[in-house]
């Protein structure tokens, strides 16, 4: 298995998707709360860190498998 990408949530929304900034290489993902493990959408919060993976959605590169660190 991949090794999990880390970076900070970016900004949330109240219509349940997100964006974070990536550490590595500051490229910034798209994520939708059906994406969220280990906790849920409503308790994450801008500026929190979260490890991911990279995956593709229908517009293009998203975050996928999100949890806090």
């Amino acid at each position: 298995m991949a090794a999990m990408a880390q970076g900070t949530i970016k900004k949330l929304t109240d219509r349940g998707f997100g964006f974070i900034e990536g550490a590595s290489d500051g490229t910034e993902l798209f994520f939708h709360h059906t994406s969220v493990e280990g906790t849920s959408f409503e308790e994450l919060r801008e500026g929190d860190t979260v490890e991911y993976t990279v995956g593709k959605g229908p517009k293009g590169p998203r975050a996928e498998n999100v949890k806090p660190v």
